[in-house]
């Protein structure tokens, strides 16, 4: 089974990646120059000033521990879930008071020296001590837990909420306060890698407020659940921002997502890791969806969690639909669909959803690019424009595979393309000696062709999505032309 929390980038600017030098200098250096601790004070009366108005930004953004945990420590990290023990409020508080405590005694005993030359060495001393112990305790359960163990019941933490509930409380945390923000809720997979990803190990996607905010005061609005969105609709912006973001966002595709009863009636390998699952729907029995479009399939319960594949059924008569799956290397989703999913298991599902592939039958000319397993929506497509090509006039399929045997469909889309003179299937393979056909990859293909007139479709890995508009755009092809996901 593979580990639920899952790594990823967290380091997006300069002070995240180097901020850890400070720890360093104040915690290590401080043991032979004391005086380096007074770099601290401005440190917490800075962190203080912004959390009133922003929260924890300063813990996702500025920390010089955040960046050591995150930087250093999180690619040897265990990674491992956060127990409960550690976000007890009763641990917070008990700590923040020990803490508190202890620093209040040794300011009133150090503040007998003042006015000698010892006082400034023994007052940064008091820093330096502070910060080599969260270095140690912090590192130590960065490492044999989780980065961020230690930001759950960080003295200075608990100061920043208090700061924040006092800019909330007088009105100036609403108009500054940046939060995590989804574009709309209707678009949200239910995927919960937001969940999977976040330092703290909290979970927005099932706690957004009427707003589209995740308004929980313990995120550090560190934007790795923002980067890391499957679907692109998080951001981070104040409540007027979201507001306005919400009032701009076009739900077309989306508009007709619901819960969906359905049981698996068929189950059929394509390859050893390729499986094509058909749901028979049962409440409601049936569901209107267009080709191209894609569908949720829960996977777990607790935490709810779904996952989005494209429909790659062609719909007779909105009754049941499929889709093909492959099996991820260390795929959370994957792992559970092809260990636990039988013949005659009942499956909720959600959806339909997704407009990017649904193709403008407006159009006169169409271009389908595929890589991998990104061929699966096409194959509904492919046939849905064999028999009502509309305005249609021509389309083609580009469909890219690092080996001439990873193809799959193959014998369909040639049987479509002999059924209809307006289609065109064309295969290219990357790295297989042996093929005689197009070598190379789906962009080649695209670089040789004349696009004017047309819209293109895309679905494959992310790597070849990025690479085509980038080469679409360099071809001179409008953004307005250029559709696409990523499988």
């Amino acid at each position: 089974m593979s580990a639920f929390y899952i790594k990823t980038n967290r380091i997006f600017t300069p002070i995240r990646k180097y901020g850890w030098t400070f720890t360093l200098l104040v915690a290590i250096g401080g043991i032979w120059f004391p005086k380096l601790g007074l770099l601290v004070i401005p440190v917490i009366v800075s962190l203080l000033l912004l959390s009133f108005f922003k929260g924890r930004y300063w813990c996702g953004n500025f920390c010089a521990h955040g960046s050591l945990f995150d930087s250093l420590l999180y690619p040897i990290s265990q990674n491992r879930k956060i127990p409960s023990f550690f976000k007890s409020k009763y641990l917070i508080g008990a700590f923040f008071i020990w803490f508190s405590f202890n620093l209040i005694r040794k300011f009133i005993k150090v503040s007998a020296l003042f006015g000698s030359m010892a006082f400034w060495d023994k007052l940064g001393f008091i820093f330096v001590a502070s910060y080599l112990m969260v270095t140690i305790i912090g590192g130590l359960l960065s490492l044999f837990v989780s980065p961020r163990t230690w930001c759950n019941f960080c003295p200075m933490g608990s100061l920043q909420r208090l700061s924040y509930k006092l800019g909330k409380l007088i009105g100036v945390a609403k108009k500054f306060d940046e939060k995590v923000t989804a574009a709309t809720t209707e678009m949200c997979h239910t995927c919960g890698k937001c969940a999977r990803v976040c330092p703290m190990q909290l979970t927005p996607y099932q706690e957004f407020s009427d707003k589209n905010q995740f308004d929980s005061d313990i995120c550090i609005r560190c934007s790795t659940c923002v980067e890391n969105c499957p679907a692109g609709i998080l951001s981070l912006g104040t409540e007027e921002e979201a507001i306005k973001i919400k009032e701009n966002t076009d739900i077309t595709g989306y508009e007709n997502r619901q819960k969906i009863t359905a049981v698996i009636e068929k189950i059929t390998p394509i390859k050893d890791d390729i499986i094509e699952y058909t749901f028979k729907f049962r409440s409601p029995e049936k569901v209107d969806y267009n080709e191209g479009q894609f569908i949720l399939v829960k996977i777990q319960d607790e935490p709810e969690m779904y996952r989005a594949y494209s429909i790659s059924s062609y719909n007779t008569d909105s009754t049941r639909l499929s889709v093909t799956i492959k099996k991820m290397e260390n795929g959370y989703g994957t792992n559970i669909i092809f260990d636990q999913f039988k013949e005659g298991k009942k499956v909720e599902l959600e959806g339909p959803m997704g407009k990017e592939l649904v193709i403008d039958k407006s159009a006169e000319k169409v271009i389908l690019v595929a890589g991998g397993i990104g061929i699966t929506p096409f194959k509904a497509i492919v046939k849905d424009l064999v028999k009502h090509s509309g305005n249609l006039k021509d389309f083609k399929l580009i469909y890219g595979a690092n080996y001439a045997n990873e193809f799959i469909y193959d014998d369909e889309f040639k049987k479509l393309q002999s059924e209809s003179d307006k289609f065109d299937y064309i295969k290219v393979v990357a790295f297989d000696e042996n093929w005689k056909g197009k070598k190379g990859f789906v962009t080649d293909v695209m670089k040789d062709m004349n696009l004017q007139g047309y819209k293109i479709y895309m679905c494959g890995p992310k790597p070849m999505t990025d690479a085509s508009v980038k080469v679409l755009k360099n071809m001179n092809v409008s953004e307005d032309k250029i559709y696409y996901e990523s499988a």
